[in-house]
């Protein structure tokens, strides 16, 4: 009897204990899923940094000069840093895992550090002149759909 009666404790704690620890889990679930605006928004910063991406490496073959060069490697390096950040937060969401709070971080400051690199790229050639604003624009659409991410996925 006295064993039915801890096991009938048991049972009781544990299920407690889940309905405590159920109600987070779901949340967590739910704001990783997200709803439709963001996943519109975390397709668009994929979509947009795929094509400035693009847009960049058009850039290298026509720009040789060694300052615009090392310009054009600060971009490519930004981009691949929140490429990178991008797919961490991508294997949480499609593992069910929570996604690491620094990896958005790292997506803005990359975003932002790519943005700058970009700016400061002159060049009197107009058709490299309207690539590099044609960039801008794509990466100025990716960090846009970056900041639908962080407010629409919650």
């Amino acid at each position: 009897m006295l064993c039915l009666v801890a096991l009938a404790f048991a049972f009781v704690s544990l299920f407690a204990g889940s309905q405590i620890y159920a109600a987070p889990t779901h949340e967590i679930v739910a704001r990783q899923l997200g709803n439709l605006q963001c996943n519109l928004d975390r397709l668009s910063i994929v979509a947009s940094l795929a094509a400035t991406q693009g847009t960049v490496k058009k850039l290298t073959g026509s720009l040789a000069d060694n300052s615009t060069a090392a310009g054009i490697q600060a971009v490519t390096d930004a981009l691949s840093g929140a490429e990178s950040a991008i797919a961490t937060i991508g294997k949480a969401l499609f593992t069910g895992a929570t996604a690491p709070a620094d990896a958005r971080d790292v997506v803005k400051t990359s975003l932002d550090a790519a943005h700058q690199a970009l700016s400061g790229l002159n060049s009197t050639d107009t058709a490299i002149a309207d690539t590099v604003k044609k960039a801008l624009t794509q990466l100025e659409n990716a960090q846009s759909a970056g900041e639908g991410v962080v407010s629409n996925c919650k």
